[in-house]
């Protein structure tokens, strides 16, 4: 796989200046309780069943701990109003920072305006904030934008030649899966412009709420609606192996190739065996250790960017036979 321009991105960005309000905030030390000498930092996860999520909730609770923090990680199961209480619960436990996946981009807005007015900055990661109340300090995340065009230009590597209807299962309360589709359908549009292009449409655009059952019951209504449909792009690993049973139970696994989005372990071994023909995959390791840094550079009183974008990579076969993860992985 080609080398991440990451740490390139992330010295630009780096350079980027906070309000003032920020500033003033960052010169303060952590909030701790009385009865604890340890600042604790929270964190409600999308969902910690998606492997994803565990990776970078594991993550920041390791570089947590180096930082002198102690994470406290617990599961918004994508349930907006349980978000919101949990949010309202570290605001009770006094943490010293709040960070959050956003179970709906612009409904958690009023719990995150509830931590602003107790003074406790608040930080995204993976799933952005859209809303108009609340304040977030800084959000890190993949490039899903980029993302989505990478799963676009194989896509159209594909179906190119052929052309065909595509079937996208999506997650649209969620803003990072906006954005994924968003880059997807330019480069479908961008390629159904050209001279003679083979024309690939999008025929249909299902909620797969990006979990496998909800994945497979999309993908099911898709073959169901279009017997000739040509390919699956699915807005993540959960969803898109969920859609491959649909495929599977329908008899059409070799007639429609997928596209998914992440490469969690899971996803990756899918690609190896030939489940899923690629992903633009996710760094979300590097995602909760810059989460982590954010935060203490924030209290530190140093310039923290309002958003920190991390470039996906499109990964083949052909890398997960030479990935080290999967070394010794039986198939």
């Amino acid at each position: 796989m080609k080398c991440c321009t990451f740490p390139l991105l992330l010295c630009i960005l780096l350079s980027g200046c906070q309000s003032s309000d920020q500033e003033q905030a960052a010169s303060t030390e952590p909030t701790t309780t009385a009865s604890e000498s340890t600042p604790r930092i929270g964190f409600s996860a999308l969902t910690l069943t998606n492997p994803f999520f565990k990776i970078i909730a594991d993550t920041m609770v390791e570089a947590g701990q180096k930082a002198g923090y102690e994470v406290i990680v617990v599961s918004g199961d994508q349930d907006v109003n349980r978000q919101t209480a949990q949010i309202e619960d570290f605001i009770v436990q006094g943490v010293a920072a709040i960070v959050l996946n956003p179970c709906d981009s612009k409904a958690v807005g009023t719990a995150i305006q509830k931590a602003n007015a107790a003074g406790i900055p608040v930080f995204t990661n993976d799933i952005k904030f859209a809303g108009d109340e609340g304040t977030v300090v800084c959000h890190i995340a993949t490039d899903n934008y980029q993302g989505g065009r990478l799963a676009g230009e194989a896509m159209v590597r594909l179906l190119g030649e052929s052309g065909g209807k595509v079937a996208v299962i999506d997650y649209p309360d969620v803003e990072s899966c906006q954005l994924r589709v968003k880059g997807f359908r330019e480069i479908l549009d961008k390629h159904n412009e050209e001279s003679g292009a083979a024309q690939i449409s999008v025929a249909t655009v299902l909620n797969g709420r990006g979990a496998r059952d909800a994945g497979h019951a999309a993908a099911r209504d898709a073959i169901q609606a279009h017997p000739d449909l040509a390919a699956i792009f699915a807005i993540n690993d959960p969803s898109a192996l969920g859609a491959r049973v649909a495929l599977e139970d329908a008899g059409k696994q070799d007639q429609v190739p997928i596209i998914g989005f992440d490469g969690a372990l899971e996803g990756k071994r899918a690609i190896r065996d030939g489940l899923i023909v690629c992903d633009p995959i996710q760094f979300p390791d590097r995602m909760g250790s810059i989460t982590i840094d954010m935060i203490t550079r924030y209290f530190k009183g140093d310039d923290v960017p309002q958003e920190i974008l991390i470039e996906s990579e499109l990964y083949y076969k052909e890398d997960a036979e030479a990935d080290p993860e999967l070394a010794g992985d039986s198939l």
